[in-house]
């Protein structure tokens, strides 16, 4: 299985915490996926799976749209709830946990009144058993959220659960993996050339297929 991890586009709330404030994309993330459409319109894509938030769901029909495909909406791609630090920036966090950096990271950390990492962590991981299920699909395309893809992609490359703080999804980015019975193969991570302008070269357009 080839399997296309997108994380939906920008949403103009910069440096702002939301994960399941359901927020639409802003121009720029339309403009964004657009851009990742016109990218992956040429490849094999039969299957498509994505978060159920309107900001992923959006650009994963738009990014299926030259395929015929309808994503599946998986609520298990949600982002982690941030409970009170929803809609906050990281300094205002702060200022209510100056901790905050440290204490995100021990293990059972939960967001006041939200989620945790770890539950995050373990729908991707029912996901996962669900995608590997799959494995005669051809092509898959998923979108989530940064969160999600970083637990996605942890899973399927063995990386372990301290490899999450490790990745960090842009916006609209790709990440390219073949998972084949004797492993899975990182071919791109995190790419984001078809936001660039200028011509992206085939091999770029086609994740070197």
């Amino acid at each position: 299985m080839r399997l296309y991890l997108a994380r939906h586009g920008d949403t103009g709330a910069i440096e702002r915490y939301y994960g399941s404030t359901d927020i639409p994309l802003s121009p720029r993330g339309q403009e964004q996926v657009e851009r990742l459409r016109d990218r992956l319109s040429g490849e094999r894509i039969a299957l498509v799976y994505s978060s159920d938030l309107q900001r992923a769901l959006h650009t994963a029909r738009v990014v299926a749209s030259p395929h015929g495909q309808e994503p599946l909406p998986c609520p298990e791609l949600r982002e982690v709830d941030f409970g009170e630090y929803e809609g906050l920036t990281f300094s205002e966090i702060a200022q209510r946990d100056p901790q905050a950096r440290l204490s995100w990271r021990a293990p059972g950390y939960r967001f006041p009144g939200g989620g945790s990492l770890a539950e995050v962590g373990e729908r991707v991981l029912a996901f996962s058993a669900r995608l590997e299920a799959e494995m005669a699909v051809e092509g898959v395309l998923v979108v989530a959220h940064s969160g999600p893809l970083r637990w996605l992609l942890c899973h399927l490359l063995g990386l372990g659960p301290e490899g999450w703080w490790q990745l960090r999804p842009a916006p609209a980015s790709l990440s390219l993996l073949d998972l084949r019975p004797q492993g899975t193969v990182l071919l791109l991570l995190n790419d984001t050339r078809h936001l660039k302008d200028g011509p992206q070269g085939e091999a770029g357009r086609r994740g070197n297929r």
